[in-house]
C-alpha cells in the first residue's frame, strides 16, 4: 500500500478551517490555526510546521482538505519507496 506524506506549512495558515470541517479525524482547530492531529513538528521553507505519514485509506480527504484550503500551506507527497 501507498504511504503519503502530509505537510502542513502552520506558518501560513490563515485558520479558515475547512480542513478541519472537511476531516475531522485528522484536523482540528487550535487557536486561530489548524492542527495536523498526531503529527509530528518539521521545518517547512516558510518556518515550522507539522507532517505525519498516512496511506491511502486517509488519502482522499486529505487531498480535499489540502485543495479546498484558500493559501497553499497543506501539502500531500507521495513517499517513495
Amino acid at each position: 500500500m501507498a504511504k503519503f506524506k502530509i505537510e502542513h506549512h502552520k506558518e501560513i495558515c490563515i485558520g479558515c478551517g475547512a480542513c478541519a470541517a472537511i476531516d475531522p479525524e485528522d484536523w482540528v482547530m487550535e487557536g486561530d490555526k489548524s492542527h495536523l492531529i498526531d503529527s509530528d513538528k518539521i521545518d517547512t521553507e516558510n518556518g515550522k510546521g507539522e507532517g505525519k505519514i498516512i496511506d491511502e485509506s486517509k488519502l482522499a480527504l486529505n487531498q480535499e482538505a489540502a485543495d479546498a484550503c484558500p493559501v497553499p500551506c497543506i501539502f500531500v507527497k507521495k513517499v517513495e519507496e
